[in-house]
């Protein structure tokens, strides 16, 4: 005698009672109601994913119907009725599968048999796919469907309930199944294996729930793969490697990883919905975790897996390779859509979509935030510095007085006593990720790094129109002594009249030169004074740095004369801007030798000067304030008329030459 033929687990443990339908209980308490009240519809349609128990449930209903002795609306499972039925044998049950029995014909069979008796007491037709039907087959049925024999039942079974005729869905009672959980699915597998007599791990049983995704049918196959293989490896290939090789943004990593798993028998396709079904695992745990269909090991390497890549890559590879998957539907080679896809995840230069570029984001943020926690605290503040907010100091390197500034590198500067100062608080470095050096700090920094040259600035040391240094005194003075620090009133702590001949003073190691002067001047500095000194300062320039002072030359004497009580507030703000003492020098702008003769009919500012009494400028020299006329009485300010007349085409054309040398004025 042969042995009987293997089953399949699916088959073989087929739910045979309402209460052993699982993940159903809503369709398992309607239906069981109805047979234990009596109050059995004449057609129902059952509606859902595949391997959600549709099938199963329309043959318990059945075997209900026509049990010999039926307990709270359950079939016995012993009399023949229910036997007959569980083998497939029964008369008084008919299944249809519609997509093989779709046209009119089929129908026309179906309803001239419908009111034929059977040994039991109800008929039963359970017509699967019922969305399958024709527009004439489904128009054939309605009438028998809304108004059948009284021992008949209709049971249509259907995937897709929108795609059946409505008028057709309006005649019956409509139960949807739903997916099952993955707990249940668990459960499920769980006992299956144990009235098998199955040695399962749980890794085994976690991933046939995983290749159910809710389906208690594809669960049960799978489990009945993993077990004539006994290798998880030939169920679903190991995907650690290619993962991993894309968060670290490994392009031949990944590749190699895909040529592998393809080499192993597993198509583009499949293996895409393989990647994409691991991070959504991933995701899920991320987001919410009971959603997750994972357990044990599995599951922490899963949430390491998100951790690793971050939830916006974990969403752009989801969405590349799910569109990836629509594209290989149509390409001549799959497998380069996949191969494709998979470099632009790891090279974001390739790809420029929304997605992206928001990934790139992440990735600063990410590193931004990082940085910031790790970046050490302030240290002490360091000896002699009146700054109260102590920043990280930074040098320059003696090779580039420019170049970027490095963290955590004392900037020494030799000062006239040959030591070596503390570094300067107010300068900026990396460290701080928005800082940048100030102007001042980059300047003091130069300054300290030229005093390191073998002729170094002595006390005393006062710059001749040489570029020598002569050492003036003996005695050496501490660095704060030589750097000339503004009071609030913005006069120079130092003595300002520097023409006893003790010795420079400290602002000549800082005194920007014109170029600075003149960028800052026209960018930042005038902006910010106030309305009188703006008015008046704006017709000026700087024209030189000497003494240690920075020239700044005027029109004429008698303006000149305005500007020298608002002198402190321009050396304020130059001395805030440059982050050391800057002191100004006015004088009479000169045109004599620089420009060459004026234009016909004009006269230059200094000449005007002269006609109405004022000093004549000769070549080189500058306004003394001992020797200007005196001011009026009258000091009113106007805008428009800062004090002394003179035109101002001639002036700006003056200007015009003496900006371009060598250009010439050709008369109109």
């Amino acid at each position: 005698m042969l042995d009987e033929p293997y089953l399949s687990l699916y088959r073989r443990f087929r739910p045979g009672r309402f209460e052993e339908l699982r993940g159903q209980p809503h369709v398992v308490q309607g239906l069981r109601s109805a047979v234990r009240d009596g109050r059995v519809a004449h057609a129902y349609l059952f509606s859902g994913p595949r391997g959600t128990g549709k099938t199963s449930a329309a043959r318990i209903l059945a075997r209900a119907l026509n049990c010999a002795s039926p307990q709270e609306g359950e079939p016995c499972g012993v009399c023949q009725s229910c036997v007959d039925i569980a083998h497939g044998v029964s008369l008084d049950v008919h299944e249809l599968d519609a997509a093989s029995n779709n046209g009119v014909d089929a129908m026309r069979e179906l309803i001239a048999h419908a009111a034929l008796a059977t040994p039991g007491r109800w008929k039963v037709y359970i017509v699967d796919e019922v969305h399958m039907l024709s527009n004439a087959a489904s128009n054939a049925l309605l009438k028998t469907l809304e108004e059948p024999p009284a021992h008949v039942v209709f049971v249509l079974a259907t995937t897709d309930p929108q795609k059946a005729l409505p008028t057709l869905r309006s005649r019956t009672q409509h139960y949807e199944f739903r997916l099952l959980p993955a707990q249940t699915l668990l459960e499920l597998l769980q006992s299956v294996s144990a009235q098998a007599s199955l040695d399962l791990s749980d890794e085994t049983l976690s991933l046939a729930v995983r290749r159910g995704r809710g389906s208690a049918r594809d669960a049960l196959s799978a489990l009945d793969q993993l077990v004539a293989s006994g290798a998880i490896e030939d169920a679903r290939p190991e995907l650690g490697t290619l993962i991993d090789a894309l968060g670290h943004n490994d392009v031949e990593g990944v590749l190699v990883a895909a040529a592998k798993l393809h080499s192993s028998g597993w198509g583009p396709q499949q293996l895409a919905s393989e990647v994409i079904d691991d991070l959504r695992q991933s995701f899920l745990l991320a987001l919410a975790p009971q959603l997750a269909e994972v357990s044990g090991d599995e599951r922490d390497r899963l949430t390491a897996q998100a951790g690793m890549l971050g939830l916006a890559r974990l969403v752009r590879v989801m969405e590349v390779l799910g569109q990836a998957q629509v594209e290989m539907r149509d390409a001549p080679d799959p497998r380069v859509v996949l191969e494709v896809a998979l470099v632009r995840l790891c090279r974001n230069e390739l790809d420029t979509s929304p997605a992206a570029l928001a990934e790139r984001l992440s990735r600063v943020e990410q590193a931004l935030t990082a940085g910031m926690a790790q970046r050490a605290p302030s240290g002490p503040k360091s000896a002699g510095s009146s700054s109260p907010h102590p920043r990280r100091t930074a040098a320059i390197p003696a090779s580039s007085p420019d170049a970027a500034l490095e963290p955590d590198q004392p900037a020494p500067t030799t000062v006239a006593s040959g030591e070596t100062s503390a570094p300067d608080p107010s300068v900026r470095g990396h460290g701080d990720p928005l800082a940048r050096p100030t102007l001042g700090a980059l300047r003091r920094n130069r300054l300290g790094q030229q005093a390191q040259e073998p002729q170094t600035i002595r006390t005393g040391a006062r710059p001749g129109p040489s570029s020598s240094m002569e050492p003036m005194a003996e005695s050496p003075k501490d660095a704060s002594e030589e750097m000339a620090v503004l009071d609030p009133a913005g006069q120079s702590s130092g003595d300002r009249d520097d023409s006893d001949g003790q010795g420079a003073p400290a602002s000549a190691l800082g005194c920007p030169d014109r170029d600075s002067l003149v960028q800052a001047w026209g960018d930042h500095v005038l902006r910010t004074l106030p309305a009188r000194a703006k008015a008046l300062f704006s017709a000026g320039r700087f024209v030189g740095v000497e003494d240690a002072h920075a020239l700044f030359a005027l029109p004429t004497p008698r303006h000149r004369e305005r500007c020298i009580d608002l002198q402190s507030q321009v050396e304020a703000a130059l001395s805030e801007h440059f982050g050391t003492a800057v002191r100004l020098k006015l004088v009479v702008d000169d045109f004599s030798e620089r420009a060459g003769p004026a234009p016909s009919g004009r006269r230059r500012p200094a000449d005007r000067g002269s006609a109405r009494g004022g000093p004549g400028l000769g070549a080189g020299s500058r306004a003394d304030p001992s020797i200007s006329p005196p001011l009026d009485d009258d000091d009113d300010f106007d805008p428009r008329d800062p004090g002394e007349p003179f035109e101002l085409d001639a002036y700006v054309q003056t200007r015009l030459l003496q900006a371009f040398p060598g250009a010439e004025e050709v008369p109109g």
